[in-house]
């Protein structure tokens, strides 16, 4: 029962600060909105995928943003090292996260049908 809460506290954890990291970097220029929706850490601690939902811009700048994520996973992973202390920092992989964009889009065809003339 421990193990479960342990990863799911350190899944957050990894978040809030690769969220806080990424916040400080300017990726795109303010032109778009990026947050982490979720971490997911191998039960070792040496991997970890990153969920980033971009909002605004095209499929070309998100993919450029994920690129240049992934170019500075080690500068990530060693600021974060700095200020978390676990038995290993995982090693990042950032992943698009299309289920924020998804879901705007369910709301805009909600919102067209609630305008429509009965």
């Amino acid at each position: 029962m421990g193990a479960p809460d342990r990863m799911t506290r350190v899944n957050e954890l990894l978040k809030r600060e690769i969220a806080d990291i990424i916040e400080r970097e300017d990726l795109s220029g303010g032109t778009v909105l990026i947050s982490v929706t979720a971490v997911s850490t191998a039960h070792d601690l040496r991997r970890a995928t990153v969920k980033v939902s971009i909002l605004g811009g095209d499929d070309e700048l998100k993919k450029q943003i994920i690129g240049k994520l992934q170019q500075m996973h080690a500068d990530v992973q060693k600021k974060m090292s700095r200020r978390i202390t676990l038995k290993y920092t995982p090693v990042l992989r950032f992943e698009l996260d299309m289920n924020v964009e998804a879901g705007d889009r369910v709301l805009a065809m909600l919102e067209e049908l609630d305008d429509e003339p009965e």
